[in-house]
C-alpha cells in the first residue's frame, strides 16, 4: 500500500482514456472550438451592396398627395374668377367637363378663359354647340343688371343651345 501513496516506481501507467475506448481510437486530443469560416466566394461581391428599397414612405407621400388632391379639387373653378350672386335655394350640380363655362363679367364676356365680344361669341358658341349638345353653364358676376345677363342668354339661345343652366353661390344657414 505503500507504493500506492508514495506514487510508487511502478512503470504501470494508468490509461488516460475513457473506458470503453480502445488502444486503436490514438491518444485523446483537446476538442477545438471552430470558427465558422467560408471558404470560397461569397454569393455577392465584396464589393457590392445590396439595397432593398423601403417602400413605406413612398405610400406615406402618395396618401398624403391623394388626399391633398381630395381636398383641393372641388375648390377648382372652370373660367375666370367672378363674384356668384347668393341664393336661398342652391341646387349643386356637379362640374363633369362636359359643360361649357361661359362667365359673365363687367369687363366682357369669356368662353372658358378666351375673352370673346360679339360676332366672335357667337360664332364660338356655334361651333362648340355644332359637335354635339353640350349643356351651357352660365356664371354671371353678381355686380351686373339682369339686362346685362340677358344679352349673353340671348347670345346662347341663338347659337342653338338646348340645356343653359346659370350659376349661383349658396348663401350661409344660420
Amino acid at each position: 500500500m505503500s507504493d500506492l501513496l508514495s506514487g510508487g516506481n511502478d512503470k504501470t501507467k494508468v490509461d488516460p482514456r475513457p473506458a470503453g475506448a480502445t488502444a486503436s481510437s490514438g491518444p485523446r486530443r483537446k476538442k477545438r472550438k471552430h470558427k465558422i469560416r467560408k471558404h470560397g466566394k461569397s454569393l455577392v461581391g465584396s464589393g457590392a451592396i445590396r439595397s432593398e428599397i423601403n417602400v413605406t414612405p413612398l405610400v406615406d407621400v402618395v396618401l398624403v398627395l391623394l388626399i391633398i388632391f381630395m381636398v383641393v379639387t372641388p375648390m377648382l373653378h372652370r373660367g375666370v374668377p367672378i363674384e356668384l350672386p347668393v341664393t336661398a335655394h342652391h341646387d349643386k350640380k356637379q362640374d363633369t367637363g362636359e359643360q361649357l363655362i361661359v362667365s359673365v363679367r363687367s369687363d366682357g364676356t369669356y368662353i372658358e378663359a378666351d375673352r370673346l365680344e360679339g360676332e366672335q361669341l357667337s360664332s364660338r358658341l356655334r361651333q362648340e354647340l355644332k359637335t354635339a349638345a353640350r349643356p351651357v353653364h352660365i356664371r354671371a358676376d353678381r355686380s351686373l343688371t339682369y339686362g346685362e345677363v340677358r344679352k349673353v342668354l340671348d347670345t346662347i339661345h341663338a347659337a342653338g343651345a338646348t340645356s343653359v343652366s346659370l350659376a349661383t353661390d349658396e348663401g350661409k344657414k344660420e
